[in-house]
């Protein structure tokens, strides 16, 4: 194992993550360690590509809904994370679930990040980007792969939905489908609503499923 392999190793070790935080806690307090850090978060992420090394990477994007936490395998779009799921538990979670080689990598979800803007922004309706949906199986993911169906400025009631996936009786699974979408904004469960048209849960908060509905209506007039 070299020097790298093990910094990335280092990454599912608590004491490293313990070592991690004391270290974030210093650069706050200081802008050039702040800097150096980053210098230094993105010189490895660099190496490890370099060695195939990378098997997630990842970064945030500032939205008028808050700071967005995009991962992405080599395979696509693996995570979109809202700050009320704590991005520092979905990061460990991707450590565990996925690989303990998760980097910091900005450049490499610059296309994301910009995809993202121009949805905000009313630039974009549709998202072009390669999804890895291993997180997802079964009915789960059958639903997720047909969310993309309902059209920006539409919704359709989990009722509905279950009826266009095959599924009549399942309206309560295509709820938990969606409550547990590791794609939000991207994989579009925000515009599968109640049965009298109000907006439901989400997990984003319903004040952002809102905020999303009340975009695409606005943008789609």
């Amino acid at each position: 194992m070299n020097d790298l392999e093990r910094l990335l190793a280092g990454a599912a070790d608590p004491a490293a993550d313990a070592a991690g935080a004391a270290s974030a806690a210093g650069a706050a307090a200081d802008p050039s360690a702040s800097a150096a850090m980053r210098r230094l978060r993105v010189a490895l992420a660099s190496r490890a590509q370099e060695q195939n090394l990378l098997d997630v990477a990842y970064r945030t994007v500032d939205t008028p809904v808050g700071e967005l936490l995009i991962a992405a395998t080599p395979l696509g779009l693996i995570r979109v994370a809202y700050a009320r799921q704590d991005h520092d538990a979905v990061l460990a979670a991707l450590a565990r679930d996925v690989s303990p080689r998760v980097l910091f990598a900005p450049a490499k979800l610059d296309d994301a990040a910009r995809q993202f803007d121009d949805y905000f922004t009313r630039r974009r309706r549709g998202f072009d980007l390669a999804v890895d949906l291993q997180l997802a199986g079964g009915f789960r993911r059958t639903v997720l792969e047909h969310l993309p169906d309902v059209s920006y400025g539409r919704t359709v009631s989990y009722g509905e939905f279950a009826a266009e996936v095959g599924h009549p009786r399942a309206a309560r699974a295509v709820g938990t489908a969606c409550a547990t979408n590791p794609l939000p904004l991207l994989i579009p469960c925000h515009r599968v609503v109640l049965s009298d048209g109000s907006p439901g849960a989400y997990i984003g908060g319903p004040e952002i499923k809102r905020a999303l509905l009340d975009l695409e209506h606005a943008a789609a007039a």
